[in-house]
């Protein structure tokens, strides 16, 4: 019997994004032979894992955990191909598992993430015999963990869009307002202050080029520049916002009229930044036909 070591099974996880236990496993019955334990893999897999690990991965889910006593929290984006898997149970699953994984374990980064073990199976594993069950490539994005500095509040839209909110003073039902607030009109930053420097010069560009093509004097020119600047920061951060339940207040003013504040905030959409593949039907079509 050929000695199995780590590095072989290292090497056949590469080959097939197989978990661990299953690459030990087939390379035992294949008495160390790679190519025979690979073959045994793809039967028993229909070479899904492969396949999948290189394809763009931009649908999913937001999982979000918040303990009971509102202290700890953590919200992770998991990825998949399609909307149909992203409802998959198994999928909502893993998520919800990982969101708990971060508050109670706070990992570092999704490699420490993918290191621990969840229902007694490494993560990297758990991922990889989903691979295998759907046959989609599944990753974990990213994710935040809460320590409250007040208590915790979070809120899940269509499953798309996650928020997870930690409000000192108030009640249960203000936090909530302010989660699905922040689900709906999307801020950027907590204050104006905390906008990030990029997203401020991507805005003043764009109103330096229409102030240019508006002929104004320079002095009015300028001043439209930074009325545009001013009115974007006033759209993009949360205490500044008006509160979509009752726009005559912006949140700042709810929050104080409450005794309230808000520490800090996350929300995620899933597949935000990730460039999804577009398929041209009529393109492939005519290709096709020209075969």
């Amino acid at each position: 019997m050929a000695e199995i070591t780590a590095g072989m099974v290292k090497e056949l996880r590469e080959r097939t994004d197989a978990p661990m236990m299953d690459c030990k496993k087939v390379l035992t019955e294949a008495n160390g032979d790679m190519a025979k334990a690979e073959e045994l893999l793809r039967a028993r897999l229909g070479s899904k894992l492969s396949k999948a690990a290189g394809r763009v991965a931009a649908e999913g889910t937001v999982g979000v955990y918040v303990s009971a006593d509102g202290k700890q929290g953590a919200i992770v984006e998991v990825n998949c191909e399609t909307d149909f898997v992203a409802k998959n149970d198994d999928f909502l699953a893993l998520s919800r598992n990982l969101a708990e994984l971060v508050a109670v374990n706070n990992p570092a980064d999704v490699a420490a993430l993918s290191a621990l073990k969840i229902n007694g199976e490494v993560v990297e594993d758990a991922r990889a015999q989903l691979i295998g069950k759907i046959g989609e490539n599944v990753t974990i994005r990213r994710f935040v963990r809460f320590a409250a500095q007040g208590k915790l509040a979070n809120y899940i839209h269509g499953g798309k869009i996650g928020v997870i909110v930690d409000v000192v003073g108030g009640d249960e039902a203000l936090a909530k307002d302010i989660a699905m607030h922040i689900a709906a009109a999307k801020p950027v930053a907590l204050s104006k202050n905390e906008v990030p420097a990029e997203l401020i010069e991507k805005e003043r560009s764009i109103a330096v080029q229409k102030a240019t093509e508006s002929g104004k004097p320079a002095d009015i020119a300028q001043k439209m520049v930074e009325g545009s600047v001013q009115k974007y920061l006033k759209e993009v951060a949360l205490l500044d916002q008006p509160f979509v339940k009752d726009d005559k207040q912006s949140i700042d003013q709810l929050l104080k009229s409450k005794g309230a504040s808000v520490a800090a905030f996350t929300m995620f959409v899933v597949g935000e930044g990730i460039e999804k593949k577009v398929t041209d039907f009529a393109a492939e079509v005519a290709a096709a036909a020209q075969l």
